[in-house]
């Protein structure tokens, strides 16, 4: 058998797609883990008297908050438009009372070759590091929280184009688990007409699967 040079290009070229191939598995794999892991210690949160959202009776009987598996799918690199002017505005709360925010920025990103855009919050107050992502979408009242779920993101830098929203870290506001609390209802420009199959689903004091 002859051995010509287009043999070993040919070689080269598995040889990198393998361990491309390998590295994305084990990215995957590590990125599952640690949202897992995240997912552990706030069910372990739930559990302890202090800070936890739910009641004592509550508490006796949870097990574990109930979650969509991970789906890098939903982990999005969205394109930043930051207002130049930060108005601020009363975000409305489930007590009828209201909260001012600033509207800090936009999102705008792409799922499933459809456009979508969400407003960025930060409390006027200046006492929160992250932005605020209310939001809701066609999931809501069926497998997720019937008032919306929340996100969070990082502070950009400056000259910041992009931004990172990661709807597997989408979360329920404390009265998704407890009336007593008052929590701000996402606003009309922040209703995707989409189902985002990620993060957190409705809360259910006597289920036992975190992940479906």
């Amino acid at each position: 058998m002859r051995i010509t040079p287009k043999f070993f290009i040919g070689l080269g070229l598995l040889v990198v797609i393998g361990y491309f191939l390998a590295d994305l598995v084990f990215n995957d794999n590590q990125y599952a883990l640690r949202l897992r892991k995240d997912r552990q210690e706030k069910n372990d949160a739930f559990r302890r008297v202090d800070g936890s959202p739910l009641s004592q009776e509550q508490r006796d009987t949870f097990d574990s908050l109930r979650y969509f598996a991970p789906n890098k799918t939903y982990q999005l690199e969205a394109q930043l438009e930051t207002f130049p002017r930060r108005d601020t505005v009363q975000m409305a709360l489930t007590d009828g009372k209201a909260d001012a925010y600033l509207r800090w920025g936009r999102a705008k990103f792409i799922l499933d070759k459809q456009e979508y855009q969400l407003t960025l919050f930060l409390k006027a107050d200046g006492q929160d590091s992250t932005l605020f992502v209310p939001f809701t979408d066609k999931t809501n009242g069926f497998t997720t929280y019937g008032g919306g779920r929340y996100l969070d993101a990082a502070l950009p830098a400056a000259d910041a184009t992009e931004l990172v929203l990661d709807f597997n870290e989408a979360y329920n506001p404390y009265c998704a688990y407890n009336d007593s609390y008052a929590c701000p209802v996402p606003p009309t420009d922040n209703r995707l007409p989409v189902a985002i199959e990620a993060g957190e689903k409705e809360f259910h004091s006597h289920d036992d699967h975190a992940d479906e």
